[in-house]
């Protein structure tokens, strides 16, 4: 099974511990600042960057393998056989901000996304991406392949698949050239939504 030794991160890049949980939610959450999906599940930015902080903070730092670029990119990944369930006081931190800068109705509509990428996700062993981000003023310049890349070329070495959802349409593109197809119907939380694209990279060479 592949684990983070299997990892390596070039010159540049860093694992993030708890000291960096701040920095990657904070570059995370630019990153999707104007993510398609995102708005439509909050509408607010504050809640954006909340979930994001929740998430890097609780679960994709302490429990995942989650590493950065600096300052300018990010990535929060759950390897195999990694725990990502939400525990009540990780349920709270993600919960109670919804609620607090977007009301019920974000809430509700969090909740339904929720359970409806858990009953896609697969159960087949695999890395999965939670979330990789460049900040708006570093994005264009090639950082999102340098900052996927090294889980994927671990995932290729140890025969490991990899599996996303994909909240931007603009992103389909990169995830394809970085070796992803869809995988499954999209996901529409309610009638209308946007969507969530799982996608779903078999290893290379494997």
């Amino acid at each position: 099974m592949m684990n983070a030794a299997d990892i390596e991160l070039p010159e540049g890049f860093a694992r993030s511990s708890g000291k960096d949980s701040y920095t990657v939610g904070e570059i995370t959450a630019d990153a999707f600042r104007h993510d398609p999906f995102n708005a439509w599940l909050f509408g607010k930015y504050r809640a954006i960057r909340a979930l994001f902080h929740a998430q890097a903070r609780r679960i994709y730092v302490p429990r995942g393998f989650s590493y950065r670029m600096g300052d300018e990119g990010a990535a929060m990944w759950m390897l195999p056989g990694g725990d990502s369930s939400l525990r009540l006081m990780d349920y709270a931190a993600i919960v109670i901000p919804a609620l607090f800068y977007c009301g019920p109705r974000a809430l509700q509509r969090a909740l339904k996304t929720g359970e409806a990428m858990e009953r896609q996700h697969p159960d087949f062993e695999h890395a999965y991406l939670f979330s990789i981000g460049v900040r708006q003023e570093h994005q264009g310049k090639g950082l999102g392949r340098k900052l996927i890349l090294p889980v994927l070329d671990a995932c290729d070495r140890t025969g490991t698949i990899a599996y996303l959802e994909n909240s931007n349409p603009a992103n389909e593109g990169f995830y394809r050239s970085c070796g992803f197809e869809p995988y499954g119907e999209p996901i529409h939380p309610e009638p209308g939504s946007p969507a969530l694209v799982p996608m779903v990279r078999q290893p290379r060479g494997a």
